[in-house]
């Protein structure tokens, strides 16, 4: 399968005229889509591998295309290949948000630059943000995702048996708290909205200063999802006092709107967030053999009990403490004969 592949990639590649170009492998993410950066007369372009029966590039290129009309920056698509599965995209270069922060960009300037973006998208009127046929981030999707949470994590770390017994109770509790939250005022969510999926462009003006990837997954739902997103980032901390910050920045914007509402809706959708990156996290690991995504589980824990102590989360709080104390949050997990510590 994997010659094959490789043909047909080299038949795409000769259809939009990049024949004989060369090839480097990049990053994998969480996907099962795989990209390389192709280089030939002196110029670089993505390609994007996402095989049919594991992912879709249609929904790249329906919301690619729509962000571009609106001005951001998205890679512009060169060539596509819908039944096989291959894009050829603008190569934005190599510094994402997080490599920029390694090399001393200065953090407020980046982390403004990408709330810059959502205060423009946040002000459109949602008939021009939001594509026709867009998935709204209703209540069964977000308890679909929560639920992960004791699907994999709880699971691998407690057993199956436990799982089953609490499972219901922690379903009843996110009833609850998601019944607090408004889906009235829909925006577009691009749901995975932080430091590893920006791109600094320096080089480019206002809003096209920070390029987005990873968007493929976007859908309609609440303002207040990628702010907290972005804030609330399961990869890396932010310094102290800065979350709180860029917050008042977004608020800023916005000076009619409903700050307190606003700020319950963000606390419920990162404690729901946590809950799943966490599950996910673990079948990242358990099934696809991606270890690295555990040494986030500490970190992301960090951000749920923080987050939890919020007076709207009380009820979580309470079953975090009564079915899993602090010293049994982080332990360890067997994969494959081998012992691995979380």
């Amino acid at each position: 399968m994997m010659v094959q592949r490789s043909i047909l990639i080299d038949n795409f590649l000769r259809r939009s005229g990049w024949e004989n170009a060369a090839r480097s492998s990049l990053a994998v993410d969480a996907s099962f889509r795989q990209y390389a950066r192709i280089t030939a007369n002196k110029k670089t372009a993505i390609l994007m591998d996402a095989p049919p029966k594991k992912e879709s590039v249609s929904s790249f290129i329906k919301i690619t295309e729509h962000l571009e009309s609106l001005g951001y920056s998205v890679p512009h698509i060169f060539a596509k290949d819908i039944d096989f599965g291959f894009l050829l995209i603008e190569d934005l270069g190599n510094e994402t948000f997080t490599q920029a922060l390694s090399q001393k960009v200065d953090e407020t300037q980046l982390y403004q630059s990408a709330i810059d973006v959502l205060i423009s998208l946040h002000n459109r009127e949602p008939s021009e943000v939001m594509p026709q046929g867009l998935k709204s981030y209703d209540y069964n999707t977000l308890i679909s995702e929560v639920v992960l949470f004791v699907d994999w994590y709880i699971v691998n770390l407690f057993g199956n048996e436990f799982a089953q017994k609490i499972r219901n109770d922690f379903l009843g509790i996110w009833d609850k708290l998601l019944s607090e939250i408004s889906l009235s005022e829909e925006t577009l969510v691009l749901r995975d909205f932080h430091a590893d999926n920006l791109m600094w462009l320096p080089n480019r003006d206002g809003i096209r200063k920070c390029g987005l990837l990873d968007y493929q997954d976007a859908v309609k739902g609440p303002a207040a999802y990628d702010i907290m997103s972005l804030l609330e980032d399961a990869r890396r901390d932010l310094k102290n006092g800065k979350a709180d910050e860029l917050f008042d920045y977004y608020c800023g914007a916005f000076p009619k709107f409903n700050r307190t509402k606003f700020k319950k809706i963000y606390n419920i959708l990162s404690a729901q967030r946590h809950c799943k990156v966490i599950g996910i996290f673990f079948r990242l690991a358990m099934r696809d053999s991606k270890l690295n995504y555990l040494k986030h589980i500490k970190r992301c824990w960090r951000l749920l009990e923080k987050v939890s102590k919020s007076p709207e989360l009380k009820i979580l709080d309470e079953w975090l403490n009564a079915n899993i104390p602090e010293g049994k949050r982080i332990g360890h997990l067997k994969l494959e004969s081998r012992k691995f510590d979380i």
